[in-house]
């Protein structure tokens, strides 16, 4: 079990995923907004919202003209919340469901056992932050992200509570232009 850089004030760990499949990682990581050890206060939850958003804005200062905040399906949907919040940007999810509905963009999770993730209603030219609970290989931002622009969308940044550093993530999306906000770092070099 590794935890979260000392004094970061936001808990993350990795922990052995009991019920792992043959495509998905063996790990999981848990971390303070997650509900999973104990019951979250609001306050937690407005307090990470409200410091991933001005880390961002500090970081990307014409978030301010993004469009919305995309979260991905399920990790991503407290801090997309959570930004959405902090921020008065509507939000977007990504779901593991194809459905009919237009402005389809399909790209894919692939360490998931349910790899497929589709987001509905992008508009061409729009905008969007990109949200994620935890960011280990960066490959589903990166496959999102190059999705959007396929689709004539434009990602701004990648935001996520948790970032782990053991595997670099953080350049791999930063090849894309975009930058990466983390709200902890987790990892063998912390």
């Amino acid at each position: 079990m590794e935890t979260a850089t000392p004094g970061a004030g936001f808990h993350a760990e990795i922990v052995a995923r009991l019920d792992a499949g043959p495509s998905s990682r063996p790990e999981r990581v848990l971390h303070d907004l997650d509900g999973a050890r104990s019951a979250v206060p609001p306050s937690e939850f407005t307090t990470a919202g409200r410091t991933l958003w001005e880390h961002l804005c500090r970081t990307v200062p014409t978030v301010y003209s993004a469009d919305a905040v995309l979260g991905l399906d399920a990790g991503g949907i407290i801090p997309a919340l959570a930004i959405s919040l902090a921020s008065g940007l509507p939000y977007k999810l990504a779901w593991k469901v194809r459905v009919p509905l237009t402005g389809a963009v399909h790209f894919v999770e692939g360490h998931a056992n349910r790899p497929n993730v589709f987001a509905y209603g992008i508009a061409p030219g729009h905008s969007y932050v990109l949200v994620d609970d935890e960011v280990t290989t960066g490959i589903t931002l990166v496959n999102l992200a190059q999705a959007l622009h396929r689709h004539g969308a434009h990602p701004v940044a990648a935001v996520c509570l948790a970032e782990d550093t053991r595997y670099q993530a953080r350049s791999v999306i930063e090849e894309l232009g975009l930058p990466l906000i983390s709200l902890t770092q987790i990892g063998r070099d912390q």
